[in-house]
């Protein structure tokens, strides 16, 4: 994959996250590149997700540690634990707002 490919689809990655929070009580703020996204919740928890571009990889940091995700098959998955992007971020969502969210 380009860089370019990489990074379109990245931009719909923090879109898709950015839609669903939206529903939730967190705030969400990028980095002047629009490369990082880091979300807090009222509990002061955060989460931080944001594109490595050298490796093709979307990379999550929280409380619990950093994972690595690659693009398989059309989905975002862990090189560290298998899971699923998406399915990450809602369980990690969940313990700092205690909303259930679908992305």
């Amino acid at each position: 994959m380009t860089e370019s490919e990489f990074n379109e689809l990245a931009d719909a990655v923090f879109q898709r996250i950015e839609l669903a929070i939206d529903d939730a009580d967190a705030d969400i703020d990028y980095d002047s590149n629009g490369t990082v996204l880091e979300m807090e919740f009222a509990d002061g928890s955060k989460l931080i997700v944001n594109r490595h571009v050298p490796n093709r990889e979307i990379w999550l940091a929280a409380k619990s540690g950093g994972f690595h995700y690659a693009l398989e098959n059309e989905r975002w998955f862990s090189q560290r634990d298998g899971s699923e992007l998406f399915a990450k971020l809602s369980e990690l969502v969940k313990l700092g707002t205690g909303q259930h969210l679908d992305f």
